[in-house]
């Protein structure tokens, strides 16, 4: 059977991204359709197209492209005869439609679109000019939702918001995370080669409160700094972004050391999990891989009480559920996180597993051919590569 694997873009790292390189993994004779690349050596050995966007200053505002998204999904051609499609999608990529071709349409989603749905979540919704038409666009969204031969959500959390915004019922598959490739070392400092990052090793403080994503306002590490002043521990910031100079006028006033570490090769931000005392993460998140990805460095989350996040753990085993996303809930939440009992890692992050993902994305597509006669799996980025780094 030959398949086609469609997303919205490929950027240089993200969820999104990791979620795609494991359907390709899963299914290594499928096409691959989206609307741009930043990664045109990510799959070499496959067709990979791109939508006329690609060849336009558009693939650099994501912004100004999305009301021209649905349209353009809707005219997508393919010169060869697919017997399926598996969407993944959180803008408007499950709105795809070949051409001549009327097959199955399977789609993974993220999310529905939360500058539509969510505007609260997302600060594109937050522009007069996207209010005033977003009862049009999820009016479309919801119709062409519709035609999804089936859907899966990457966290019980999506699945609840799939049945409000589309109407629809959805598998919850929980996405892939590199917990393998965590445990398989008991001290990532001697993966780190670089020698700047291995002096920010050096200088790192004995006990720390860890916070880690892109610098961005929704993400709120302004929490994770101020939530750690209040139980008296240093913070540690790990990413890039627009809002460092913010986050760093917030570390000035917070009366405890702040350590800020941008843009962390792999290596580095599994060194600095391992170290961590407790590891804060106050956004509302559709799933939370890098919580995940904590776990299996062996240090305990906090998180807020909404979200996907919080089916990544165990409260009060692998991790603390704050009442609420304030300082003040979370530092209450960090007080009790330090003295958990040590967790196995292994256990606490088995059901995340790739081969897990892999075995559950095929039996949802429908192809039952055994997995161990696929190709290997393309190799895992190099450990220095960056984490975090703004998107365009």
């Amino acid at each position: 059977m030959s398949g086609l694997l469609v997303t919205e873009w490929i950027e240089s790292s993200g969820g999104a991204e990791r979620v795609l390189d494991v359907m390709g993994h899963a299914f290594p004779d499928a096409d691959i359709r989206c609307l741009w690349s930043d990664q045109p050596s990510a799959f070499p050995t496959r067709q990979l197209d791109e939508s006329w966007l690609a060849r336009t200053p558009l693939r650099r505002h994501k912004a100004m492209a999305l009301p021209l998204m649905p349209s353009l999904w809707r005219h997508v051609s393919a010169d060869w005869p697919y017997d399926w499609m598996l969407v993944s999608s959180y803008v408007f990529a499950h709105h795809v439609r070949l051409v001549g071709q009327n097959i199955p349409k399977y789609v993974y989603a993220h999310t529905p679109a939360r500058y539509i749905w969510n505007p609260e979540l997302d600060r594109r919704g937050d522009n007069p000019a996207v209010r005033a038409v977003a009862p049009i666009f999820r009016g479309i969204d919801r119709r062409r939702a519709q035609e999804a031969t089936a859907i899966a959500a990457n966290s019980e959390f999506v699945r609840e918001r799939i049945q409000r915004a589309w109407h629809r019922d959805a598998t919850v598959i929980h996405p892939p995370v590199a917990v393998d490739r965590i445990l398989s070392r008991a001290d990532w400092r001697t993966g780190v080669t670089d020698d700047d990052e291995r002096r920010i090793i050096d200088r790192l403080p004995d006990s720390y409160v860890l916070g880690a994503s892109r610098f961005i306002p929704y993400k709120r590490l302004d929490l994770v700094i101020e939530s750690a002043a209040r139980v008296g521990l240093p913070a540690v910031i790990a990413g890039s972004g627009p809002d460092e100079a913010r986050l760093r006028a917030v570390a000035e006033q917070a009366g405890v050391p702040v350590l800020f570490v941008i843009a962390p090769s792999d290596a580095l931000m599994y060194a600095l999990m391992q170290r961590a005392s407790v590891f804060v993460f106050p956004p509302v998140e559709d799933f939370g891989i890098v919580p995940v990805e904590a776990q299996a460095a062996g240090v305990p989350v906090v998180t807020g009480p909404v979200g996907g996040q919080i089916e990544t753990y165990v409260d009060g085993v692998s991790g603390v559920m704050a009442e609420s996303t304030d300082a003040v809930a979370l530092a209450d939440a960090i007080s009790t996180a330090l003295f958990l009992p040590r967790f196995n890692a292994r256990t606490a992050t088995a059901r995340f597993h790739e081969d897990i993902f892999t075995s559950k994305i095929r039996r949802f597509v429908g192809v039952e051919r055994d997995v161990r006669h696929l190709r290997p799996a393309q190799p895992l980025p190099s450990p220095s590569s960056k984490r975090f780094r703004p998107a365009a």
